[in-house]
């Protein structure tokens, strides 16, 4: 008598377990990255990044632009000169990411109303530093500019009151949308959680099938191939889980937005990578191979997956080839639903494509599956 489907299921489960290759890439990997991958951006932002300032000119007006960029919270002025080559030179060393220029007249040409720029710059290799330095310098020196503006206009008669509204007539109030910090950590992890998920079960999977094939166990019925494609599910979608309802929430990334929408995304965004683990697999036929096909194609796939490289700037083929990697379509959704809390109609389309990818990929596995071996 044939074993029922679910006694089929807990064998197969028991058999890709069992394999200590498998087990440590489907459910080790994920964990160890849950803990570890988040913890390279705990600090979420920048602070304190080491600059210079190279003043020129020796008026109060000057120290007074120091001492605010001192006391700015992004910025470290690490060294304060008057020579501009021995600032760029310390840029070129690496000891600051960027220096400010204070030049000769600033308060000559400030107390006659000229235009007066003060140059900011910034090595651009750190977007992240790079940002910092300056937007450390434009507050600092914004603010010593809104004060001389505030002070000719109460000199030209107005009141304290007056001259702030006729400084900024329209309040300006910026707010960032799901991501409150701002934080690098909050931007890059939850984007490449997914491509963690779908990677870690592609090696796995992959190598689980390449090993099935090498022992020539690859051929068997619709019912154990579905069992074998389920078993492969059940790590994806617990590691789903960990990673949306217990990592975003300890490290407090932007989430639960929509979890109905989330769960739904988890239930067909792993069954399409298990279906493409299991055809790459079956094309491979090797146990080894897997693996080292696999993990080279993360960080092109983090390019092509949206978030850190525009769409648009991509050649125009791999605009189009970049959907046949599930993480492409999984990343999309999940920032919609998981992080935006967007409505699920907002994320039909890759929801569509994974389920179309899941069906297509079983379909195939188990066709491969039935066909008479050569």
């Amino acid at each position: 008598m044939a074993p029922s489907f679910l006694a089929l299921l807990a064998q197969q489960l028991r058999a890709l377990l069992r394999d200590k290759g498998v087990a440590l890439l489907v459910v080790g990997a994920p964990v160890l990255y849950g803990f570890f991958y988040p913890w390279f951006y705990a600090t979420q932002v920048a602070q304190r990044v080491p600059v210079a300032v190279v003043v020129q000119d020796s008026s109060s007006l000057g120290r007074q632009m120091l001492r605010f960029a001192q006391a700015s919270p992004r910025i470290d002025p690490r060294l304060v000169t008057g020579d501009e080559g021995e600032a760029q030179a310390a840029l070129l060393r690496g000891e600051v990411r960027g220096y400010a220029l204070l030049p000769r007249d600033l308060k000559r040409d400030v107390v006659q109303a000229r235009n007066v720029a003060v140059p900011v710059y910034a090595n651009g290799a750190y977007p992240i530093a790079s940002k910092q330095v300056q937007y450390g310098f434009a507050e600092a020196f914004g603010t010593v500019s809104a004060g001389i503006e505030l002070r000719r206009l109460q000199a030209g008669g107005q009141s304290a009151p007056q001259a702030a509204a006729s400084r900024a007539p329209v309040g300006l109030q910026a707010v960032a949308l799901f991501n409150p910090t701002e934080g690098y950590g909050s931007f890059v992890v939850s984007a490449v959680a997914l491509l963690i998920l779908q990677q870690t079960l592609l090696m796995g999977g992959a190598l689980w099938v390449g090993t099935l094939r090498e022992q020539s166990q690859a051929r068997a019925g619709a019912r154990t191939w579905l069992a074998r494609l389920l078993a492969l599910c059940v790590p994806g979608w617990l590691a789903g889980l960990f990673y949306f309802g217990w990592i975003f929430v300890w490290q407090d990334y932007p989430h639960g937005g929509n979890p109905g929408g989330a769960a739904l995304l988890l239930a067909v965004l792993v069954p399409a990578v298990a279906g493409c683990a299991a055809l790459l697999g079956w094309w491979l036929a090797d146990r080894e191979r897997a693996m080292q096909v696999v993990l080279f194609t993360s960080l092109p796939l983090a390019f092509l997956g949206g978030f850190s490289w525009p769409v648009e700037a991509l050649p125009e083929p791999l605009q189009w080839l970049r959907w046949l990697s599930p993480s492409t379509a999984g990343i999309q959704a999940s920032l919609r639903l998981n992080q935006m809390g967007a409505p699920l109609v907002a994320a039909l389309a890759p929801l569509a494509w994974l389920a179309a990818m899941a069906l297509a990929s079983w379909g195939a596995v188990l066709w491969l599956g039935r066909r008479p071996a050569r």
